[in-house]
């Protein structure tokens, strides 16, 4: 940064080329805006992602638009999140959209009851997939 900035005698100079190095011009601050808002709109969690990993996913993208000076509302993060679940979120997901105030609700909440349904959901699975299998000794004559 200091090889930038070393040649300047006049801080409006200094300051000029640390502003366009840190927040670049408008026009690639437009293009960088329009790649995010494409990642983020595409943006879909996996069926093998767990709740907290495509969570931190979405706050990346988040903390992107922030730093670029857009502001990411818990409204639009709320409703993004609903949309982009797996199908095994359906029914949370209905249960939400129908119970709460989306356009109120904020992520954490969100986030919270998504976990916990996580754990429900993976807990009952356990406990299904735990059988007994049993085995004949008996020789075929």
């Amino acid at each position: 940064m200091f090889r930038l900035i070393k040649q300047c005698i006049v801080a409006k100079d200094t300051w000029e080329i640390l502003k366009t190095a840190h927040e670049s011009t408008s026009k690639v601050k437009s293009s960088r805006l329009q790649l995010l808002t494409t990642k983020f709109e595409n943006l879909k969690m996996q069926e093998d992602e767990n709740i907290q990993d495509y969570y931190m996913n979405v706050l990346d993208i988040a903390n992107s638009f922030d730093s670029l000076g857009e502001k990411s509302t818990d409204e639009k993060l709320v409703r993004k999140i609903l949309r982009s679940l797996p199908k095994r979120f359906d029914i949370k997901v209905t249960v939400i959209e129908e119970a709460q105030d989306i356009s109120s609700m904020k992520v954490d909440e969100l986030i919270g009851s998504l976990q916990n349904f996580e754990l429900v959901v993976d807990n009952r699975s356990e406990k299904k997939g735990k059988g007994f299998a049993f085995v004949s000794n008996a020789e075929n004559n």
